[in-house]
């Protein structure tokens, strides 16, 4: 029986934003899932708005998504660990994919994989500053504002969901330049790694593909969204890139 020494991380695939051919890209996502090797991979982290919107009522979860879901169930009944990250878009999870056989971690969750320390997370909301983000993220998080939007009928919730992501900057095409230094998310990881040795710091949310080394001489890494093609990283000893660009089909 081979070793099992691959990890995966990926994030911001954005599954039923109907930007850019939303089939394509959940086919190009289920493509990725099943070229993952189920007998050499230890772990995939979802870090995050994997789905635009995903709210679970009680009795009531989106429809759709079935390739996905049985892309992942492959891999879990494999052997394969599936963690997942709350985004912002798809902070609403609650037990769903626990019953599936994933488990939900919050950031910023430290981990030892094959002797090297990650700091893993959405990114979201990390370092100083974003006080109105992190008012708004605590209160989509507060159980009686939950409790309201759920007295919402699940067809007026997700047309409210689908209207709001028309407004967001992917919708509207509007690229994100990394601010290097003066990013929150590069404070924090420069903070936190003064602390604690981290060897990577891994997050999405930018949607902007980022590599970068901090004066602690831990590595920064943002993935990028999954708009215009596919972006993962895997490790296995080394940390490298995957994924595609549509413009080199």
């Amino acid at each position: 029986m081979a070793e099992r020494t691959l990890t995966y991380f990926v994030s911001d695939v954005h599954l039923g934003l109907n930007v850019k051919n939303p089939d394509a890209r959940e086919a190009r996502f289920v493509s990725f899932l099943d070229s993952i090797p189920k007998d050499r991979t230890e772990a995939l982290y979802l870090l995050g708005d994997i789905w635009d919107f995903w709210y679970e009522y009680h009795d009531v979860v989106p429809k759709g998504y079935i390739r996905v879901f049985s892309a992942l169930m492959d891999l879990m009944d494999a052997g394969v660990k599936v963690y997942f990250f709350q985004g912002n878009h798809d902070i609403w999870c609650y037990h769903y994919f626990e019953k599936m056989g994933m488990k939900i971690l919050q950031q910023p969750y430290v981990v030892n994989i094959g002797g090297k320390v990650f700091c893993l997370g959405h990114g979201d909301g990390l370092g100083p500053g974003h006080i109105w983000y992190k008012l708004m993220r605590r209160g989509f998080r507060c159980g009686f504002f939950q409790s309201i939007f759920s007295l919402l009928h699940p067809w007026i919730a997700f047309r409210f969901a689908k209207s709001w992501s028309k407004k967001s900057r992917l919708a509207k095409s509007m690229e994100y330049e990394f601010r290097g230094s003066d990013e929150p998310l590069y404070k924090f990881a420069v903070n936190f790694s003064s602390k604690r040795k981290i060897d990577y710091f891994i997050f999405g949310h930018f949607h902007a593909k980022v590599s970068m080394t901090l004066p602690t001489g831990s590595e920064l890494i943002v993935l990028k969204d999954w708009m215009d093609g596919s972006c993962y990283l895997y490790f296995d000893g080394m940390l490298a890139w995957g994924g595609y660009s549509q413009n080199m089909e």
